[in-house]
């Protein structure tokens, strides 16, 4: 018999717009990412502030107006979109009286519950652990309990949350030193790779893009995929074929980006997306059935610069067009596209159906034979798709049907 499921927590979702330009008013990826983690959205809440309130985030007023609709809707828990500081999370629980989170612990549980791999465990570990050891501000009452005197763990008067924080910082030590060992071990495969002349291309992308769907059809694999949020963790590398020309390349499939991913999982998961910034190509997965992707192939154009592979050449691949509408399929499968100041190539494909495959691996077999990295001949210039990622709300209408007729 199978275990029963385990029980769903309601949660209460509260967004803050600060003026920026990626604010979500409809909370939908974090209601996403609560559903991931195993809670169950019940109410959102979203508000507006010049600035964040340094003790509540969200002001008294607001505060209350959460704890009254928490209890309406019987959330257990409070979700916040933006991420707070250790002392908001606080006064934000003793004013509402319920357990209080915000996105980047949301994404260290989702990592922590899909990590498989002894490598993706020990980054999600770490990550955890940098978090928690912000969270040691007299938080818990316990913390104010003094400590001291012949036969206890902490010297004379050594609070309790010294002992917590000496306790992580070890943890934290060792883990690292784990990770050391993993980074070598990686870099002694990657120099046999080198000796090997092997072309090395690494798929990226903003989470739920389609990479690991990508992946398993170019590759016929059997990497997990699912429509969901953090289907993929641990990197996954496999040889393909693409022709007696172009022989064999190494195809890596790593884990997917998003907004305001911590920068304590970045550098956790440092070893992992050293894949990315160590590979001869990337290609760029992008969902285009997303209406928000120009927002999200900036994200990952972010985090691609944090981790050093800014500077890697790139294809991006338009995956998912079998769920556009026939009004917003792309008049030619392979034209070019203005990111941040680049043109690159694109080609549109669909994972799931094998749409424009054919077309892809034609042009990962050229790389890999390294010819001159032109663009392919798509047509005229003003038949390409432009698209500067400055402007990308600006033109929030314009990204596919630039190339249709």
């Amino acid at each position: 018999m199978a275990p029963p499921a385990a029980p769903v927590a309601p949660a209460l979702l509260v967004g803050v717009d600060l003026g920026l330009p990626d604010f979500d008013a409809e909370l939908a990826e974090l209601g996403l990412l609560a559903e991931s983690a195993g809670l169950q959205p019940v109410a959102r809440l979203t508000c507006k502030r010049k600035a964040p309130d340094a003790a509540l985030f969200v002001g008294s007023g607001k505060a209350e107006e959460i704890r009254e609709l928490a209890l309406a809707h019987g959330a257990t828990e409070v979700l916040f979109d933006q991420a707070l500081s250790p002392v908001q999370q606080r006064n934000l629980e003793r004013t509402i009286g319920l357990p209080v989170n915000d996105r980047t612990l949301l994404i260290l549980e989702i990592f922590a519950q899909r990590a498989r791999s002894h490598e993706g465990k020990l980054q999600v570990e770490l990550a955890r652990l940098q978090y928690l050891s912000t969270r040691l501000v007299r938080r818990w009452s316990h913390l104010e309990r003094q400590q001291g005197g012949i036969g206890t763990r902490g010297g004379p008067g050594e609070t309790q949350i010294e002992l917590d924080r000496r306790m992580i910082g070890d943890a934290i030590k060792r883990t690292k030193d784990r990770l050391t060992k993993v980074k070598r071990q990686r870099r002694t495969q990657r120099r046999q790779r080198e000796r090997q002349g092997t072309f090395n291309i690494s798929l990226v992308g903003y989470t739920n893009a389609g990479k690991s769907t990508l992946f398993n059809a170019l590759v016929k694999a059997r990497a997990y995929a699912a429509d969901q949020l953090f289907a993929t963790l641990d990197t996954t590398t496999r040889q393909l074929y693409l022709g007696d020309v172009a022989g064999s390349v190494s195809l890596s499939d790593t884990v997917g980006f998003i907004r305001d991913l911590p920068h304590g999982l970045i550098e956790a998961f440092q070893a992992t997306l050293q894949e990315a910034a160590d590979a001869d190509l990337l290609l760029h997965v992008v969902d285009a059935s997303n209406p928000g992707f120009p927002e999200q192939i900036e994200q990952v154009r972010r985090v691609l610069e944090e981790i050093g592979a800014a500077d890697v050449p790139q294809l991006l691949v338009f995956n998912k067009i079998d769920a556009l509408s026939p009004g917003r399929l792309p008049a030619r499968m392979a034209d070019t596209m203005q990111v941040d100041g680049r043109v690159l190539p694109r080609i549109f494909v669909s994972a799931a159906t094998g749409e424009g495959l054919a077309t892809l691996r034609e042009e990962l077999a050229r790389r890999a034979q390294r010819l001159p990295d032109d663009a392919p001949d798509h047509g005229e210039a003003g038949d390409a798709v432009a698209m500067n990622a400055s402007h990308v709300g600006q033109n929030a209408q314009l990204h596919l049907r630039s190339t249709h007729p």
